[in-house]
């Protein structure tokens, strides 16, 4: 009894263990179910594993790491630059504007870069809050920025001085962050939002500033212009120098080149005028001997002309002797002609008057009628003779 009861027991505590054991294993597999000992880090972050048990804190690169329920916490934070913009101050009538050192309330678009550095992350990452853009970075801007502009004019922060303001914040700002792990990499500050009233003062002073400059810039022209007049008529005038001192210099290499010819020239030019005379010489000799030869030409045509005008006067000398000598002849036979028949005289003047008149020589009749009364007589007798002729047989 003892002994089966002892055995009973026995068995009952083995079952007892088992089933804790079972219910041990299906608890953490349930645990691992529904937490996961693997965790992801994404791209472009940077995990930080801490030990609970340890206090030790390792930095885990992207992709997947162990992270052990109840041992490991994780916390992942980007590399990638972050833009911190003050809005809330963007604008003069904002919730929270800037102010100048006159008092007067302003708008500023600023934009703060900065990144986590991933090099101090593993010391600063316990005291980093998840939100580091607004409960660490947010605050100490908002700080350096609102002590800052209070240093300055509306008038400088607008437009004279806004380089140095960003170069100041960032020099104020950087350390600070830095200490947190936090690098800044620049402030920039865009437009600059005035009261209106100050915004109307301003426009007129800056219309009036630039109607000065512009006068200014008009005047420096003008100087501008009339320094390049002069520079424009010296340079001119140095050419012109140039230019006349070229001249002389052309002129006097010229001359020294003509001096040096004339050198070679001067002797055939001597040469030339020997030459000349020379020839002068030859072709007045030339002259005295062709004159001389026409003159002799002359004197002898001359002698051949007058003899044979001579030997043509004898001709027509002998030629009007013998003309004459029938002329004569013919003469005196003409006179014995008309003295034997007068009529002659009439048909010459006749024939003188007219070649178109017929003449016709017959005697005068002899009781002094019409010289042509015998002719006309005759005619009428012939006629007469030849009817007798006919009929007499």
């Amino acid at each position: 009894m003892d002994t089966s009861s002892r055995l009973g027991n026995a068995a009952t505590r083995v079952l007892n263990r088992k089933t804790l054991v079972l219910a041990i294993l299906a608890l953490g597999g349930y645990g691992l179910y529904r937490h996961p000992p693997i965790e992801t880090v994404g791209p472009q972050q940077v995990g930080i594993r801490s030990n609970a048990w340890t206090g030790s804190v390792s930095e885990v690169g992207e992709g997947p790491c162990l992270v052990i329920p109840g041992i490991h916490s994780l916390r992942r934070f980007p590399l990638v630059d972050q833009v911190y913009r003050p809005t809330r101050s963007a604008k003069a009538d904002g919730p929270a504007p800037f102010q100048s050192s006159e008092g007067l309330s302003i708008g500023v678009e600023l934009a703060i870069r900065y990144a986590i550095d991933a090099r101090s992350l593993p010391r600063v990452a316990k005291v980093l809050p998840d939100d580091v853009g607004r409960d660490m970075v947010e605050p100490l801007v908002q700080g350096v920025i609102y002590k800052v502009f209070t240093r300055y004019t509306v008038r400088e922060i607008f437009s004279t001085r806004r380089q140095e303001i960003q170069t100041l914040i960032e020099s104020e700002l950087k350390p600070m962050l830095a200490t947190d792990g936090i690098v800044l990499r620049n402030v920039m500050m865009g437009n600059v939002d005035l009261p209106p009233d100050y915004r109307e003062g301003m426009n007129k002073v800056l219309a009036t500033e630039l109607e000065n400059q512009q006068m200014q810039y008009t005047l420096q022209l003008k100087e501008k212009k009339v320094q390049e007049s002069r520079l424009q008529a010296e340079a001119e005038k140095a050419q012109r120098d140039t230019a006349a001192e070229a001249a002389a210099d052309e002129q006097i290499i010229a001359a020294k080149g003509q001096e040096e010819a004339m050198k070679h020239v001067l002797p055939f030019k001597r040469k030339q005028i020997e030459q000349r005379e020379l020839e002068a010489e030859a072709q007045s000799a030339a002259l005295i001997r062709n004159a001389k030869g026409t003159a002799e030409a002359r004197r002898i045509e001359a002698t051949g002309e007058a003899d044979s005008r001579r030997k043509l006067a004898d001709a027509d000398a002998y030629r009007l002797e013998a003309l004459g000598k029938v002329n004569s002849e013919q003469l005196a036979r003409d006179g014995a002609l008309i003295d034997k028949h007068p009529l002659l005289i009439q048909k010459t003047l006749a024939d003188k008057l007219s070649d178109k008149i017929s003449v016709i020589v017959a005697p005068p009749p002899a009781a002094g009628g019409f010289i042509g009364q015998a002719l006309i007589d005759a005619a009428h007798q012939a006629p007469a003779a030849s009817n007798d002729s006919g009929s007499a047989p």
